[in-house]
């Protein structure tokens, strides 16, 4: 309740209880931006006063807004409106279908708008423009030392030389395998010490096991809901996809206490129980990425890493190929272990030295 009395939220709620303020989502956006706001905004709309939104989204477009009307130059802000609405927010509503934007991808379209921003910038301020440029120019701002976002940035410029605005272009980069080794020996460590250790929370352990076991990354588990829990069938299904998996004891286990026992953090406004598998501390709200990361750091667990090495194990097990029994906890590898397996392959022919070639004599 400490929240209540902070600045940012005591003059809102008097200023709405007098009838000063409209409570809708457009007065609350006028208000300058803060967490004790936003936890606020949560809580009226746990408690239905207020409806449901794609906050992520509003963001989004706020922040374009707020980019667009700041441009003084009208070619750039032409150029950035068709490269902000057209191509990132477009294609992140086509991708999404309906579904809410996360964080991830409210950060990725920031970086790459800022991005381009900065690119721009630097074309200004070297009396360039999009249509002028030229390698040299580009192999320039590549090597400055001042340069930064150079990856979101070449994103920018790939759009702009599609669209036919720039002749040069950066080209994508490929991902090449993990950069760090493959450490299954600390992977299958830890996992174990998930299944049997009873005095870490029931939830830590669960995703824990869902990261080193099943190669889930902490976005999509923190997006997981009760509804894609099957704990009544025997085993428990858990859908990760299209098909559901099985998930064998003691992970079965774990996830029928997670389901019974899930309780978030939030005081105000939970009015029901939480739909979602891990709730978080806002109303209605899943754990957020970053608070489930930290928390899986602490038990020894590096998501990324952790996660590339259960890939490339999955796509090695040959319980993945060709057909495994239709209520084997793997079965969902099939799908997965194709490519990854071609993938590995690559990469272990490339890390394989040349072979050196042998000349033999025919005896005369």
């Amino acid at each position: 309740m400490r929240w209540l009395k902070k600045k940012s939220v005591a003059p809102v709620l008097a200023d709405l209880a007098a009838d000063r303020l409209a409570l809708t989502h457009e007065a609350l956006d006028e208000l300058p931006d803060s967490k004790p706001l936003a936890h606020l905004r949560r809580v009226l709309i746990g408690v239905g006063a207020l409806p449901e939104r794609d906050e992520h989204m509003v963001r989004t477009e706020q922040l374009i807004d707020r980019i667009l009307a700041a441009r003084t130059n009208p070619e750039h802000r032409k150029v950035l409106h068709r490269y902000t609405t057209w191509q990132l927010v477009r294609r992140l509503r086509q991708r999404n279908n309906g579904r809410v934007t996360t964080i991830q991808q409210f950060d990725s379209v920031r970086q790459r708008t800022y991005a381009a921003v900065a690119f721009l910038d630097w074309l200004t301020e070297h009396q360039l423009t999009l249509g002028t440029c030229g390698q040299a120019d580009l192999d320039r701002w590549l090597t400055d030392d001042t340069t930064a976002n150079r990856g979101p940035a070449g994103h920018f410029i790939r759009w702009a030389h599609k669209n036919k605005l720039i002749s040069v272009r950066i080209p994508a980069h490929r991902w090449m395998g993990p950069t760090r080794p493959l450490d299954d020996h600390h992977r299958w460590d830890v996992a174990r010490r998930l299944l049997h250790d009873d005095t870490l929370k029931a939830e830590d352990r669960l995703a824990g096991l869902l990261v080193l076991l099943y190669a889930q990354t902490p976005a999509a588990i923190c997006r997981m809901t009760i509804v894609d829990l099957e704990t009544g069938s025997a085993p428990v299904r858990l859908h990760l996809g299209t098909a559901p998996i099985y998930l064998p004891e003691p992970v079965g286990d774990l996830a029928r206490v997670v389901a019974e026992k899930r309780k978030g953090h939030a005081t105000i406004g939970a009015l029901t129980p939480s739909i979602w598998l891990f709730p978080g501390g806002q109303p209605g709200r899943p754990i957020s990425t970053g608070h489930l990361v930290q928390r899986l750091n602490k038990l020894g667990i590096r998501p990324g890493a952790d996660r590339s090495t259960a890939l490339f194990q999955l796509a090695r097990d040959p319980r993945s190929d060709p057909r495994p029994h239709p209520r084997h906890p793997h079965r969902r590898r099939r799908r997965l272990a194709t490519p990854l397996r071609r993938r590995l392959g690559n990469l272990c022919r490339r890390s394989q030295p040349p072979p050196i070639p042998v000349r033999v004599r025919c005896p005369r």
